[in-house]
């Protein structure tokens, strides 16, 4: 199934159930995002709550695009700044912010999926399609479709998939 890097797919973000606690953030963040002031007071609240229960630091104001999975949201912390394209997952424990050699935050493309524990730090683009692997520190550009593993990340040759265009 090909997941698209540009068009979100919003279904990815329904609840499922009454007790989904990684879409339920999500839709007071998206709440917070679309509302007016008395429906912003209303989904700030509601995003405490949830960000509590989710143990999750993701800022209201965050740039995302949409489609976003966070399949364990455990420990996740999203610098307010940063741009997350459509149609990505984030694993726990993984962190979006800055990195004190450098100022800037990351941004990242469409549909790409970081695992648990990865850290992006700093001004670093993430390309469409890439893989960030678990406990992976990434502190330079990853491009489109690459696989970033290891402290620092490097970026892993391509193979036969990569190289057939089916990755």
């Amino acid at each position: 199934m090909n997941i698209s890097a540009t068009e979100p797919d919003w279904s990815r973000e329904v609840p499922g159930r009454l007790w989904d606690p990684s879409r339920r953030l999500l839709r007071c963040i998206r709440a917070y995002q679309l509302g007016g002031p008395l429906r912003r007071k209303w989904a700030a609240l509601r995003h405490r709550f949830w960000s509590v229960i989710t143990g999750a630091e993701i800022d209201p104001r965050t740039d995302i695009r949409g489609g976003l999975m966070l399949p364990h949201p455990n420990g996740i912390v999203i610098h307010p700044d940063v741009t997350i394209g459509p149609n990505c997952m984030i694993f726990q424990q993984v962190t979006l912010g800055t990195n004190r050699q450098t100022s800037g935050v990351p941004t990242l493309g469409g549909h790409i999926d970081i695992g648990p524990g990865a850290r992006v730090l700093g001004p670093v683009t993430i390309g469409d399609h890439a893989v960030i692997g678990a406990n992976a520190v990434v502190l330079r550009d990853v491009p489109a479709g690459a696989v970033a593993v290891g402290v620092p990340a490097r970026i892993l040759p391509a193979g036969p998939a990569q190289k057939e265009g089916r990755a």
